[in-house]
């Protein structure tokens, strides 16, 4: 079973529902266990995680709504696989929007937020130390949903929350060097910029951030999975 579920279970006592196989799910995807285009079927599912089909069901048709998964009729469900077109359109989008975000979260940042930012950030290096690609792309990628949400714009956070896990599914598709996960130093210097409310270098940093991601993807040849959901999952 899934080890952040086996926790979650742990701390509850009970059998797994639709919302702890869906959070369990969703960060399989961000973390790359799960590649875009694998098969989730309910029965391989529902005999991993120990529970009933409705409640497998119930937590892939979540995953479709946040378009982590597709499914396709008399076929079942997959994750998704973004086409190179949605993956411009996605990198395009966020260097719209988290931009203003870190020039906002530089005006209104507290000191609490501050240290809650490079605590996160001495996790996502510990990954990397580990070789835990999955897990720095993961936690790289709360770090920008934790920036928008100290912006204080709940429209905004919720859209961005939306564009980065369309990311790691990107990601997982197209990159083509390391960097496509975030530069080991680059979320250093951005939350520097937001401690010292410097909004115009905060404002700077994540736009080219946001660039330098982008153009590490290689948006022609897409990577296949291969492995069954029980070697990943089980």
């Amino acid at each position: 079973m899934n080890e952040a579920v086996g926790e979650a279970l742990a701390r509850r006592g009970d059998a797994p529902s639709s919302d702890l196989v869906c959070q369990a799910l969703s960060q399989a995807i961000h973390e790359q266990r799960l590649a875009p285009g694998t098969k989730l079927g309910e029965g391989e599912l529902a005999e991993i995680y120990g529970v009933s089909r409705t409640i497998i069901r119930t937590a892939l048709q979540s995953l479709a709504h946040g378009h982590l998964v597709e499914t396709q009729r008399n076929r079942g469900a997959f994750v998704a696989k973004p086409t190179p077109k949605e993956a411009r359109e996605v990198f395009e989008t966020r260097e719209l929007l988290e931009p203003r975000c870190a020039r906002m979260a530089a005006l209104k940042a507290t000191p609490e937020d501050i240290a809650m930012l490079q605590a996160h950030i001495e996790k996502e290096h510990e990954a990397l130390a580990q070789a835990d690609q999955g897990k720095a792309l993961y936690l790289s990628g709360q770090l920008h949903i934790h920036i928008s949400r100290i912006a204080d714009q709940s429209i905004i956070a919720g859209f961005i929350e939306h564009l980065i896990a369309r990311s790691s599914l990107i990601v997982a598709l197209y990159w083509k060097r390391e960097s496509a996960l975030c530069e080991k130093h680059a979320h250093h210097s951005l939350v520097e910029a937001i401690r010292d409310k410097n909004q115009d270098r905060a404002e700077d940093l994540m736009r080219s951030h946001l660039v330098d991601l982008h153009s590490a993807l290689e948006l022609r040849q897409p990577r296949e999975a291969d492995l069954s959901l029980k070697a990943i999952l089980g």
